[in-house]
């Protein structure tokens, strides 16, 4: 990510109860025959959320203002935790060394980006990880668990994954972590009512994806 990203988790407990998931952007084209020619305008998808529905209370909403005023609205971009999505496996599973396939060693290669496949059979996608939370990225090669720090690093603000020896030719690298979604505010305005506020309404705080 470029200097205007802040390395930053957007509120834990607001993000908790927010909404939202991936967007793809499809044209479709219907012919005279009733017939559907269908093209994907993304090569990948792009995850839109509102974390209005996770403010709870005045003291929260007062939180999320301020982070909005640092991030100067949509200028700085941050991280944000999408409590259905944010571990190499399944939300209630600890990472393990074996949940994603990353790469294939050649013997000279040493660096490779983390990445999360969904699907399998059909035409499985892989989404690019570009922020694994620290500390949790656990990595291995033809199985066997590397060490970190003297068998690998992992650079939490890319998600590259970097050997102190390239894998031999042949090797499947796979990795386990923790991530977090790069976002941005997707307005400039807040817009907060707190009559409505007090009665029941919930602000809209509408976050978009930044795409690595």
């Amino acid at each position: 990510m470029p200097s205007d990203f802040h390395e930053v988790r957007f509120p834990l407990d607001v993000s908790l109860g927010s909404r939202g998931g991936p967007v793809r952007r499809t044209d479709i084209v219907t012919l005279s025959s009733g017939r559907e020619h269908r093209n994907s305008r993304w090569a990948g998808s792009r995850r839109r959320y509102d974390a209005g529905l996770g403010v709870r209370t005045v003291d929260a909403l007062h939180a999320v203002i301020a982070f909005f005023e640092e991030r100067r609205g949509r200028l700085y971009g941050f991280r944000f935790r999408d409590r259905t999505d944010w571990r190499s496996g399944p939300p209630s599973s600890e990472p393990t060394p074996l949940d994603q396939r990353v790469g294939t060693g050649d013997g000279q290669t040493s660096s490779f980006p983390l990445v999360k496949a969904y699907g399998s059979s059909f035409a499985p996608y892989s989404r690019p990880i570009a922020k694994p939370v620290g500390g949790t990225v656990r990595v291995a090669v033809n199985g066997i668990e590397q060490s970190v720090g003297t068998g690998f690093n992992c650079d939490p603000t890319t998600g590259i994954v970097t050997f102190t020896a390239a894998p031999p030719p042949g090797a499947v690298v796979t990795a386990g972590f923790a991530f977090d979604v790069p976002v941005r505010f997707d307005t400039d305005e807040l817009d907060i009512d707190l009559s409505t506020f007090d009665a029941g309404g919930i602000p809209q705080i509408p976050l978009i994806e930044i795409v690595p």
